[in-house]
C-alpha cells in the first residue's frame, strides 16, 4: 500500500504536465536556496511519548515552468536539502510529571537527531501575478532521503534506567526504550511531501517565498517484521522554510 501511494505521487508529476501541454507555453529554468526549521517525530508502534524535534534545513531547488494552463502557471521543481530530523522523548511519570535523576540534579531527557540528505522531486502549482506580484503555491511529489549522521543527547544512563523498567522500579509512565539503545537500521528514507505558501516575484530582484510542508515517511527506520521489536517507525516531518529563487 505505501508503495502504491508513492508510486501514485510519482505519476502526478509528469502527468500534469502532459495535460498542460494545451495550455500557453513557458519556458523558465529558476535556481534557488532555501532554508527553516524541521520538527519531526517518528509514529513508533509500540507508541514512544513525544515532544516535537526541532532541527535545520537547508538547501537548493531547481524549477522548469514549462506552461501556463488558464490560470495555473505549472512547474515542475527538485530540491536537494539537508535536514535534521528524529525524535525527542517526553519522560513523565503517571502524574504526568517529568522524572528525576538518581542523583536529583534535574530531569531526565533524551533525543535523537538523524541527519538526512534529502531529494524532493515536486509538481509546483501556482496562481496570482506572473511578471510582478504575489502568487500563491501548492507543491506535491515523492521525497528521498539518505541518512548521513547519528546522534543521542541524553543526561542519564539507559542501561540503568531499563533494568529499573524490567524490575518495575521506574516511575516512567511509558516504558518503551528498546529505541534507546538501537543505531537506525535503515539508513535510505522515503514518502510523500505536500506544502503550500506564497512567492513574491519580482522581475529585476528576483523570488521570495515562504512555505509550509508535511512529509509524510512510508519506510521505518527500523525492521518492521514479526521477529523485530518494533512494527512501525516512520516519519511525521513540519518543515517552515522561507527562500530566494532566480529565474535564469
Amino acid at each position: 500500500m505505501k508503495m502504491k501511494i508513492l508510486l501514485a505521487a510519482s505519476l502526478l508529476l509528469p502527468s500534469i504536465t502532459a495535460s498542460a501541454q494545451i495550455g500557453q507555453h513557458r519556458n523558465v529554468f529558476s535556481v534557488g536556496v532555501n532554508g527553516g526549521v524541521s520538527l519531526s517525530k517518528i509514529a513508533f508502534q509500540p507508541e514512544v511519548t513525544q515532544s516535537q524535534h526541532l532541527g535545520p534545513t537547508f538547501g537548493i531547488l531547481f524549477r522548469y515552468t514549462p506552461e501556463k494552463y488558464f490560470s495555473t502557471i505549472c512547474s515542475i521543481q527538485a530540491e536537494v536539502n539537508y535536514t535534521a530530523m528524529g525524535w525527542k522523548e517526553r519522560i513523565l511519570d503517571v502524574n504526568n510529571q517529568g522524572v528525576p535523576l538518581s542523583d536529583g540534579s534535574g530531569m531526565q531527557h533524551y533525543s535523537r537527531t538523524i541527519s538526512y540528505v534529502q531529494v524532493p522531486l515536486l509538481t509546483h502549482l501556482a496562481w496570482g501575478k506572473e511578471k510582478k506580484g504575489l502568487q500563491f503555491f501548492v507543491n506535491l511529489g515523492p521525497q528521498f532521503g539518505y541518512k548521513v549522521g547519528e546522534s543521542t543527547d541524553c543526561n542519564f544512563n539507559v542501561r540503568e534506567e531499563m533494568q529499573k523498567v524490567s524490575t518495575g522500579t521506574s516511575s516512567r509512565s511509558n516504558v518503551t526504550m528498546a529505541q534507546d539503545t538501537m543505531s537506525v537500521e535503515h539508513a535510505f528514507d522515503y514518502g510523500i511531501a505536500v506544502g503550500a505558501g506564497f512567492e513574491y516575484v519580482h522581475p529585476n530582484i528576483g523570488r521570495f517565498f515562504i512555505e509550509g510542508r508535511y512529509y509524510l515517511g512510508l519506510g521505518n527506520i527500523y525492521g518492521s517484521t514479526k521477529r523485530d521489536y518494533f512494527q512501525r517507525s516512520d516519519y511525521n516531518n513540519i518543515l517552515i522554510k522561507v527562500g530566494y529563487i532566480r529565474d535564469l
